[in-house]
């Protein structure tokens, strides 16, 4: 690769700008579609995206502490908990994935910051990153080590989803 093409990729606080513009525009487009009365899903009547219970956050939850942790686990029958820094590559790479999965499954994807939740991180046994746990019904089924593609995370929520 040469130096030109690295020059064209964002790095360190150009890379986090690019990620929080792209959040920002996904949230208002999620926004207008439900203002116009649509859902998530696209079905009219059904309220993907309230977390009353029923539903399932629409994005990804940042979790902060065990508590928090737990009460997501607790709150929904599906949770797929991605464990992450900033700093790592392949975390970032997966980060379109895990926003789809939210937006687009049955399970609550919650987000654990490795290097501001180490409590957290030791609680799941995430000694390599990304690591990411697949919770159903508040127990964990399924763990995965390294980047792993969209289709094999989606048919492990699949396969536990009520």
């Amino acid at each position: 690769m040469s130096d030109a093409a690295d020059a064209d990729e964002p790095t360190g606080d150009d890379a986090r700008t690019e990620r929080e513009r792209i959040r920002e525009r996904k949230r208002r487009e999620l926004e207008a579609r439900l203002d116009e009365g649509d859902t998530l899903d696209g079905a009219a009547g059904t309220d993907a995206g309230n977390d009353g219970g029923a539903g399932t956050p629409s994005e990804p939850v940042h979790v902060n502490g065990t508590e928090e942790f737990q009460r997501t686990v607790d709150d929904h029958d599906v949770v797929l908990v991605d464990c992450y820094a900033d700093w790592c590559g392949p975390c970032q790479m997966m980060e379109p994935a895990i926003e789809a999965l939210a937006a687009e499954t049955d399970a609550a994807v919650a987000k654990v910051d490795v290097d501001a939740n180490q409590a957290v991180a030791q609680q799941l046994g995430a000694r390599s990153i990304p690591t990411l746990v697949l919770y159903a019904g508040g127990e964990a089924v399924d763990r995965f080590v390294g980047a792993q593609d969209r289709a094999t995370l989606e048919s492990a929520i699949d396969e536990h989803a009520a």
